[in-house]
């Protein structure tokens, strides 16, 4: 629209033009016959005073026809002068006016004598060297509009024209032209060109763009079906994929190959029954397919209305989804499933733990948490083997389940800790002794387990237990108390004990260890040794994982298994995590400055430290008083602490990121880890525990489990680790899989700070390459 009311604009400037022109004309004619007129009455004044003056007449006739001499001279002379001056301005200015025009704009004459240019189509066509019919062949090439040129041009407005100029350049033009003006002998035309060239490339990569996609599809393997007012469009590689032989195939026929069990998913959205529009929807479902059997599909559409907002436009991909299905299936029995038990582990205890206790808040319910340790099983282990605590440890897994009620579930939590939960169908407050007496039942058929190989053996059990929703503002935290209770019991074997949050704090207060941990901080005690994280593609040290020891003044080294707990369940832990960050950032600070390679130093960091309000304030501080920059510093975070408060954890999970600090998950498998919270969590690393690396060279199933989680990893963007390598055999599996980075003891053990800095220096030159 634009452009053609710049283009009527042009032609209507242009035409003024001409008119100015002929009023030029008009003006001169009007002078003269002014001019005539002056002198017929001048000539009739002269005759007549000729007439009563004789005597003068003559003398009189003499000077008037000199002076009519004259004035015919300087008119002639006048009047050319005049008309080029016209003409020479009214140029200038029909040049200006067709100049704004920000189009090509040509006036020419019909036998191709003559031709105008403005400035715009100076530039574009380059004509300096070029004479008018070279010019207008060009431009209105005869190949396009005959010999009769003009009239085709008037007829044909809008055609398109390929102009090649002689530097090879290409434009595409539509003309629209018009009569200027029409003389006896000659007609002046003004044409005004539309440059397509933009538009005709744009057209033209539409076209290959729908040609990779269509290729696209195919190759992925992705089926189309769309949903406009009923009329149903399956494109052909669905068709394909679910082999249906119709040409244009309705609901029916596709819902006749969906499972049995999914039709119900299919009919809800699939057919869009869902109100929700423009919110992308998925649906997985089991639809037979060309082979006949059933396979997994995801199906991803959106429902939208269309500009009348009166008609509903829905569509969306299927995508078989069967490998990673059963891939899937695997990873979640190794993410929910006890491989020695074959009951819950820790993770699902987390998930229907949570889940029941929104239902005991919801509908007034009350459980009972109690957590079970088989008392002294490491001398079992010792004596017995390891076999054969397996074997206890499943045992004692069938004796529990005995005991779990309707609405109840077990689980094994780690070693040889349990947990049961119970429903307690009591008063919520009342001081019921039930699950005491399931726990002294539990005792009892455990002490039957003594016999064969374990007769020598006295087996029995310690546990703890606290209520729920009563004893926590989560199940995490009741859980929590559970254990505490079943600590703060352990000197004594068959101990129940239940949660007390009086007994729970002044425990805390007069404990020997805590004491201890206090006198250490104060003493500067604790250090840092740091065990180097591999770059599995070149061997080079990418970065270290800084780990607390607590060196006593006496030279004793107390492991951070037997402090940490204590320290978390005191608080003292912060104080500990204070260290820890200031001293991994300083020493890192440090390393750099000595001119070694810049490296990513990983600290761990406790629920405690984790969810204060100014973690990310804390974070800064210390970066601004060691020097380090952000990038060089990692926080390393397991589910579990996510899973306490999962949106505070993301809350706080991207304000350091925000930073560009690193984030990693640590311990993936031990139990918490869960995919559905790696789509979640802003993490930059996927750390995986030593429980998947012990098997990998033997251990087929354990190998395919490692590769799918890396897999999954690397589409979400996040690197790997793998921690626990103890030989060449593991590393290199891990990188044919493609893991990116790996720790354990085949690289390198956990050293001081000035090992760690020679062992940075030999890794210039000597490096583990696979």
């Amino acid at each position: 629209m634009i452009c053609r009311f710049t283009a009527e604009t042009g032609i209507s400037y242009t035409i003024k033009y001409f008119l100015r022109r002929m009023d030029i004309k008009l003006k001169i004619t009007r002078e003269i016959i002014i001019a005539e007129i002056i002198v017929l009455v001048c000539t009739i004044g002269v005759f007549i005073y000729a007439y009563f003056n004789k005597s003068q007449a003559l003398n009189l006739l003499y000077i008037y026809n000199t002076a009519v001499l004259m004035i015919v001279i300087a008119m002639g002379a006048y009047i050319p002068v005049r008309m080029k001056k016209e003409i020479e301005v009214n140029k200038y200015q029909i040049s200006n006016m067709i100049n704004v025009i920000n189009a090509c704009v040509v006036i020419w004459r019909e036998d191709c004598s003559a031709v105008i240019l403005n400035d715009y189509a100076k530039k574009m066509l380059k004509t300096e060297n070029m004479n008018a019919p070279e010019i207008i062949e060009m431009l209105f090439p005869t190949s396009v509009f005959g010999k009769q040129r003009a009239e085709n041009m008037l007829s044909n407005s809008g055609r398109e024209v390929r102009i090649r100029l002689s530097d090879s350049t290409e434009y595409v033009y539509s003309w629209n032209t018009s009569l200027l003006i029409s003389g006896k002998n000659n007609k002046f035309f003004i044409s005004i060109g539309l440059d397509l060239t933009d538009i005709k490339k744009a057209e033209n990569e539409l076209k290959k763009s729908q040609s990779k996609y269509l290729i696209s599809m195919e190759l992925s393997e992705i089926g189309i079906m769309l949903d406009a007012d009923g009329s149903l469009y399956v494109s052909d590689q669905l068709r394909k994929m679910l082999g249906i032989k119709e040409a244009k195939p309705s609901y029916d026929d596709i819902r006749h190959r969906v499972h049995t069990n999914d039709k119900m998913i299919f009919d809800t959205y699939v057919k869009g029954k869902s109100s929700d529009s423009g919110r992308t929807h998925s649906a997985e479902m089991r639809i037979r397919s060309c082979d006949g059997s059933y396979h997994w599909y995801l199906y991803r559409y959106r429902n939208m209305i269309k500009y009348d907002s009166r008609h509903q436009f829905s569509g969306g991909a299927f995508m078989d989804i069967t490998k990673d299905k059963e891939k899937d299936l695997r990873i979640e029995r190794l993410a929910y499933i006890d491989e020695i038990t074959e009951i819950y582990n820790r993770n699902k205890l987390m998930l229907t733990g949570q889940e029941t206790y929104e239902c005991c808040r919801s509908l007034n319910y009350s459980y009972w948490v109690i957590v079970l340790d088989i008392d002294k099983f490491h001398i079992i282990n010792d004596t017995c083997g390891y076999s054969n605590g397996n074997r206890l440890l499943r045992d004692f897994a069938h004796v529990m389940y005995k005991y779990i009620s309707l609405g109840g579930f077990g689980a094994r939590i780690g070693g040889d800790n349990f947990a049961l939960v119970i429903r307690n169908y009591s008063d919520e407050y009342s001081n019921d002794d039930s699950p005491r007496k399931t726990i002294e039942k539990i005792q009892n058929d455990i002490a039957c387990l003594a016999t064969d190989i374990f007769s020598s053996q006295s087996i029995s059990c310690s546990a703890g237990y606290s209520q729920m929703p009563a004893d926590g503002a989560d199940f995490a935290e009741i859980l929590d108390h559970a254990e505490f209770a079943l600590s703060s019991g352990k000197d004594h074997r068959n101990s129940i004990v239940a949660y007390n949050s009086r007994i729970h704090d002044s425990i805390i207060d007069i404990t020997s260890t805590e004491r201890a941990i206090a006198d250490a901080i104060v003493n500067n005690e604790f250090e840092l040794h740091y065990q180097p994280k591999i770059n599995l593609s070149d061997g080079k040290v990418m970065g270290a994982e800084a780990l607390i020891r607590w060196r006593k003044s006496d030279g004793t080294i107390v492991p951070p298994g037997k402090f940490v707990p204590i320290a978390e369940a005191s608080k003292l832990i912060t104080q500990i995590g204070d260290y820890v960050m200031l001293e991994a950032c300083r020493q890192n600070k440090l390393w750099q400055d000595m001119g070694y390679d810049p490296i990513i130093i990983s600290i761990n960091l406790t629920s405690v430290d984790f969810y204060q309000k100014d973690v990310k304030e804390a974070v800064t501080d210390t970066l601004a008083k060691t020097g380090l920059d952000s990038q060089w510093l990692e926080i390393e975070l397991t589910e579990s602490l996510a899973l306490k408060d999962i949106d505070m954890a993301i809350k706080q999970m991207e304000a350091l990121r925000s930073m560009g600090i690193r984030l990693a998950m640590d311990d993936f498998g031990t139990g918490y880890s869960s995919l559905s919270y790696i789509q979640i969590l802003p993490i930059t690393l996927l750390k995986l525990d030593r429980s998947f690396i012990i098997n990998l060279e033997n251990d087929v199933v354990a190998r395919e489990i490692v590769s799918a989680v890396i897999k999954i990893a690397k589409s979400k963007k996040i690197e790997t680790i793998a921690e626990g390598i103890e030989t060449i055999g593991q590393a290199r599996i891990l990188y044919e899989e493609g893991c990116d980075y790996a720790q354990g003891f085949f690289y390198g053990k956990p050293m001081p700070p000035d090992e760690f800095g020679r062992f940075l220096e030999k890794n210039k030159t000597e490096r583990k390459l696979l």
